[in-house]
C-alpha cells in the first residue's frame, strides 16, 4: 500500500506574516526589558515582512513615544485609529494617540482624540482623567494668551500716547520757537525803526543848523541902509 505524501506550499504571503510575528514578539521581549530602541528595530523589521500589521505598527508606536519620539508615534497612532480592530483596541489607540498629542502640546487635538477614545470605551477613567487635565491645561493657556494680548495691547496704547505725547511736544517746541522768533523779529524791527527816527531826527536837526547857518550869514551881507538925517 502506498504512502500518502502531503506537500506543504508555503505561499511567501504567509511565511511573511510569520516571520513578522516572530519579529513582534521579539520585540515585545525587549519592550518588557525597557530596551526601547532594541524593540524599535524588531518592529520595524516585522514591518518590513507585513506593513499592514497593525500590531507591529501600534507596539513600534509604543517604543517610539517611550524614547519620547512624540511625532513619529503620533504619525503611527494616526495610521492605525481608522483600522477594523476592535472597540476597545481602537479605544487604546486613540488614548495613545491623545497622550502623544498631548507631549507635544497639541491640546486641542489631545482633547478630541481623549473623546473618540471614551465614545469607543466610555468607562476608561484613565482617558476621563487625561482628557479633563487637557481641558484645564488648555484654558489655563487660553486665560494666558488673554493676558499676554491684553498687556501687547496695554503697551500698545502706552506706546500711541507717549508718541502722541513727544508729537505735541516737539509742536510746542516749534510753536515756541515760532513765536521766539516772531518776538526778536518785531524787537528787530523796533530797533530798526527807532534807529531810523534818530537819524532822521539827527539829519532834521542838521537840516535846520545849516538853514539857520545860512541865514545868519545872509544877515551879515546885509547892506546897512543909510538912514536919512533929520530935518
Amino acid at each position: 500500500m502506498r504512502t500518502i505524501v502531503f506537500i506543504f506550499v508555503i505561499f511567501p504571503s504567509v511565511l511573511h506574516a510569520q516571520q513578522a510575528r516572530n519579529e513582534t514578539r521579539r520585540g515585545n521581549r525587549e519592550y518588557k526589558n525597557e530596551q526601547y530602541s532594541e524593540a524599535e528595530l524588531h518592529y520595524r523589521r516585522a514591518l518590513e515582512k507585513d506593513p499592514e500589521s497593525i500590531r507591529a505598527n501600534y507596539n513600534l508606536a509604543n517604543a517610539l513615544y517611550k524614547q519620547e519620539q512624540y511625532q513619529p508615534a503620533t504619525t503611527k497612532y494616526e495610521s492605525i485609529t481608522t483600522s477594523k480592530a476592535e472597540k476597545e483596541d481602537r479605544a487604546r489607540y486613540y488614548y495613545n494617540l491623545g497622550n502623544s498629542y498631548f507631549q507635544t502640546q497639541k491640546l486641542t487635538e489631545s482633547i478630541e482624540a481623549y473623546k473618540q477614545s471614551l465614545r469607543l470605551n466610555p468607562g476608561d477613567a484613565d482617558a476621563k482623567h487625561n482628557l479633563f487635565l487637557a481641558q484645564q491645561l488648555l484654558n489655563q493657556q487660553k486665560q494666558q494668551q488673554q493676558q499676554q494680548q491684553n498687556q501687547q495691547d496695554q503697551e500698545q496704547q502706552n506706546d500711541q500716547q507717549n508718541q502722541q505725547d513727544q508729537n505735541q511736544q516737539k509742536e510746542n517746541q516749534q510753536q515756541e520757537q515760532q513765536q521766539q522768533q516772531q518776538r526778536q523779529s518785531q524787537s528787530q524791527q523796533q530797533q530798526i525803526s527807532q534807529q531810523d527816527a534818530e537819524r532822521l531826527l539827527e539829519a532834521l536837526e542838521q537840516d535846520e543848523k545849516e538853514t539857520m547857518k545860512k541865514i545868519q550869514e545872509q544877515k551879515m551881507n546885509i547892506k546897512k541902509i543909510p538912514v536919512e538925517k533929520e530935518w
